[in-house]
């Protein structure tokens, strides 16, 4: 169900503050801006510096207006009230960023597929293979990661593959498991993929194939709280998200992610992040590749 439903008009003194609908010429205070980035860190683990006020104030002003609400001073009353009660969802969605592409850094799917197979070469028959895009965002990594995994012949041959993808942004949740796209956004893919892989749609789109999506299983996660995931995975994903978090909240994210990975396990993170130092537990291969070590101490 969608979390931006049409909101009911309110009685009383927020009701009233409504009424002036100067949402658009609202400007962000000092202290409005610290409480909300506050209420951001302490549901996400998302930190925003004061030089992301412009942004985060900018983005909020949607909010303001799908509202219609006075001020940023009355959106906070307002996620407070009875009837704001799935805002914290909103607001999350519209703050986080949702920037991806299909094979996006495809250096990590190369080196998926090569030792996914190398590995099944040494097994000598067909096994478990599990992987889990952590902050998929729109799709476009759990089908790449798809998409990588039959073309190398890995469900073919017997597999027992199967796909997490999962996402903090309900929205982008939403789009990711229509699996519907605009035709432009396949020119990052291999040359071949969009026949193999894609069904041509009226108005210059394109869908998914079931192929693809029956591997994939779509689900909402908020890397900050609870994981119900069971591993162990073979692979972890965990791309161009970490970038904002704190320090504390990385390393215990990591932490828990070389947990979930089997001996000899791979985690993929983004171009621009790292995991603040080594890890007794990983190799950093290079080029944002970490292998968990076949035999670890405990």
């Amino acid at each position: 169900m969608r979390m931006n439903a049409p909101v009911k008009p309110l009685k009383g003194a927020l009701g009233d503050a409504l009424a002036s609908n100067n949402g658009p010429r609202a400007t962000m205070t000092d202290a409005v801006y610290d409480c909300l980035t506050k209420r951001i860190d302490g549901y996400t683990g998302i930190v925003f510096p004061a030089q992301k006020r412009q942004l985060v104030e900018s983005r909020l002003r949607k909010r303001l207006r799908a509202l219609s609400l006075a001020d940023f001073e009355t959106y906070i009353v307002y996620l407070d009230s009875p009837a704001g009660k799935h805002e914290t969802g909103e607001l999350i969605n519209v703050v986080t960023t949702n920037l991806t592409s299909f094979f996006r850094e495809s250096h990590h799917f190369l080196d998926m597929v090569e030792v996914l197979k190398k590995d099944a070469a040494t097994d000598g028959h067909s096994r478990r293979i599990r992987i889990w895009s952590s902050a998929c965002s729109t799709g476009e990594e759990p089908y790449s990661i798809s998409i990588a995994a039959l073309q190398a012949g890995l469900v073919t041959s017997g597999h027992d593959l199967r796909i997490l993808a999962t996402d903090l942004d309900t929205e982008a949740l939403l789009k990711a498991r229509t699996g519907i796209y605009p035709a432009q956004r396949l020119k990052t893919c291999p040359e071949g993929y969009r026949q193999n892989y894609f069904n041509e749609m009226p108005d210059e789109k394109v869908r998914v194939k079931e192929k693809v999506q029956k591997l994939i299983e779509f689900n909402h996660l908020n890397l900050h709280k609870s994981w119900p995931v069971n591993g162990p995975f073979d692979v972890i994903f965990c791309r161009n998200v970490m970038i904002y978090f704190g320090e504390e909240a990385k390393k215990a994210i990591v932490e828990r992610f070389v947990k979930l990975l089997r001996p000899g396990g791979t985690l993929y993170l983004g171009h621009s992040e790292s995991l603040l130092g080594s890890h007794p537990q990983l190799d950093n291969l290079g080029r944002t590749i970490f292998r968990k070590k076949s035999r670890c101490l405990l």
